[in-house]
């Protein structure tokens, strides 16, 4: 079994290698691009020699107008599903109604309704 040589990178290259992950290139990307081992290799590099580390979450700013629009769109959503759930359920009720009064009459009301006699 040969052992894999350990290898040494200058620290320009390390650098070289950060920057192009700040631009876009992802950690894979660049791996497979340069022969390096190991993804955590690269992710040390990022951490010691990046302007920030690992690429930040997407922030989001929004004004004051955003904020209360979110917040009724939030409402408006929660109203919606509450609508939903009551038909929904409504909707089970008046099935099992008609299933009940099927049964009763001893005629399937589903296929009949509608139908002029």
């Amino acid at each position: 079994m040969k052992k894999e040589p350990i290898r040494r990178y200058s620290q320009a290259f390390k650098q070289q290698v950060v920057r192009e992950y700040e631009d876009g290139a992802s950690v894979n990307s660049l791996r497979h691009k340069y022969g390096i081992g190991s993804p955590g290799t690269i992710k040390h590099w990022i951490a010691q020699y990046g302007r920030a580390g690992y690429r930040a979450e997407l922030v989001v700013i929004q004004t004051v107008d955003d904020q209360l629009e979110v917040k009724a769109l939030k409402q408006r959503v929660r109203e919606l599903e509450s609508a939903l759930a009551e038909s929904v359920l409504e909707n089970r009720m008046l099935n099992a109604t008609l299933e009940v009064a099927s049964q009763r009459l001893e005629i399937d009301l589903k296929k009949n309704f509608g139908k002029k006699s």
